[in-house]
């Protein structure tokens, strides 16, 4: 009994003294040349290049301009990249034959050369099916596709998420030049859309046949802005080749694993570029060759349980009239409500028609800007591709 209470007060003791711990990191690894993209073999390559910044620093990290940007076959053959906007590089739509060997080439302003490795130019398999499922945890969204060659044996997915909203108050008001007048533009019925950063890979190598089933996607509560109305979900799917999987993998592993005292420790990224004249210079990025297969869904509310309580997003909004009624003297004059609507502390929503007793007149419902305006949270503007 006394050996038992000593290993917990031992226990307790070693709890209480853990600290934080803050590594050094080497000042020169904070200005790494980032490298982000692929070369499509099957349409235009977008390649940007960034500068990696420290964990203490809070400056965004700066981007690399006016560098001179090719993708090179083995042969010699260079296709150039367009700068537009700064930083982000861009080709003309490629053909690229299917394990035609080619490469990213840069020269950077300070005349620096970087490459990355030669790798052959993979053909996607189309997406077979995105799949949905509701469950106890929330919808479930799943791909499925397969290859026939056995030749791909190793994928990567990303998505854009686009829904429908609507803000907490449809206003029909809107201030200009002084005045409250007949709202013409459309602020209650907006799209939102986002891209997850989280990375989403998988392989069959240990699978008889090269198909993949019911990946998990992304996973939405059950209470979703997102499936108030109507979602849609756009997946992108890229064979990669063994070493570029290895490199995904790496990186989803140090993303997602690390914060807890159980987490496994960092994996070092081993990239595929690397600066011609001083192999030793860290680079961070890995520029694979493939085409990519997209395929787009959409769910609508009434496919869902209709037990699920979907949120609005605008849960805490409130609105209210001015004057306040039932107050003498008023509480504001037409004017005072003019000059909050000027300033932006509040929005108009409709006037009231007809004020019961002990209303004002005129009187304003109001609210606040964010909860009246969908802009705030998306755009007004309708996607081409919505239905």
């Amino acid at each position: 009994m006394v050996s038992r209470n000593y290993y917990l007060l031992a226990l307790l003791f070693t709890a209480g003294c853990i600290e934080p711990f803050e590594p050094e990191v080497a000042v020169k690894d904070s200005n790494v040349l980032v490298v982000d993209g692929f070369i499509n073999a099957q349409g235009a390559s977008v390649i940007k290049l960034s500068r990696s910044t420290g964990l203490a620093e809070n400056t965004p990290a700066g981007i690399e301009s006016r560098a001179r940007v090719f993708i090179e076959e083995e042969t010699g053959k260079r296709y150039t990249l367009i700068e537009s906007p700064a930083g982000t590089y861009q080709s003309a739509a490629l053909s690229l034959p299917k394990e035609k060997l080619v490469r990213l080439h840069m020269t950077l302003a300070s005349g620096k050369e970087y490459t990355s490795a030669y790798t052959p130019a993979k053909h996607t398999p189309a997406i077979d099916e995105v799949s949905w499922k509701p469950t106890n945890e929330g919808l479930q969204i799943a791909v499925n596709t397969h290859d026939e060659t056995h030749s791909v044996r190793y994928y990567r997915w990303s998505y854009d998420e686009t829904w429908e909203f609507t803000s907490a108050a449809q206003a029909d008001l809107e201030y200009k030049n002084g005045e409250l007048i007949r709202r013409k533009d459309n602020i209650y019925n907006c799209w939102g859309s986002e891209s997850p950063t989280a990375i989403q890979v998988g392989t069959t190598t240990r699978l008889s046949e090269d198909i993949i089933s019911q990946q998990p996607l992304t996973l939405l509560p059950s209470n979703s802005v997102k499936l108030r109305y109507k979602y849609s979900i756009l997946v992108r799917q890229y064979a990669l080749s063994a070493e570029e999987y290895s490199y995904w993998e790496a990186l989803r592993k140090n993303t997602e694993n690390i914060g807890t005292l159980f987490d496994p420790l960092p994996t070092q990224l081993t990239g595929n570029v690397h600066n011609v004249a001083d192999a030793s210079e860290p680079v961070i990025g890995f520029v694979g060759a493939q085409s990519v297969s997209e395929k787009r869904i959409f769910i609508k509310r009434e496919q869902l349980p209709s037990t699920w309580n979907l949120l609005t997003g605008y849960e805490s909004c409130q609105t209210w009239v001015l004057p306040t009624p039932f107050v003498s003297p008023p509480s504001h004059s037409t004017q005072e409500i003019l000059y909050l609507i000027q300033l932006g502390q509040i929005s108009p929503i409709t006037r009231i028609l007809d004020p019961p007793p002990g209303y004002y007149n005129p009187s304003f419902s109001v609210s606040y800007p964010e909860c009246v305006d969908c802009r705030r949270r998306g755009t007004n503007v309708r996607p081409s591709f919505w239905e």
